[in-house]
């Protein structure tokens, strides 16, 4: 293992560390959805999916 995977490593350990209490609190604290909430995000999604199968298929 070389310095810069050693950094690395260490960097990302110290991500975890410091953003899991506010993930944490985060997830604890939010807003539940509706069904009307999540209906347009599924909608968007697909539309995006849509809109990508179109853009693979005009290669």
């Amino acid at each position: 293992m070389n310095w810069n995977e050693l950094i690395s490593a260490l960097a990302l350990a110290m991500f975890i560390v410091v953003l899991y209490p506010v993930a944490k609190n985060k997830l604890k604290d939010n807003p539940r959805g509706t069904t009307e909430d999540w209906l347009t995000f599924v909608v968007i999604i697909g539309a995006v999916m849509l809109f990508v199968g179109v853009l693979l298929m005009s290669l």
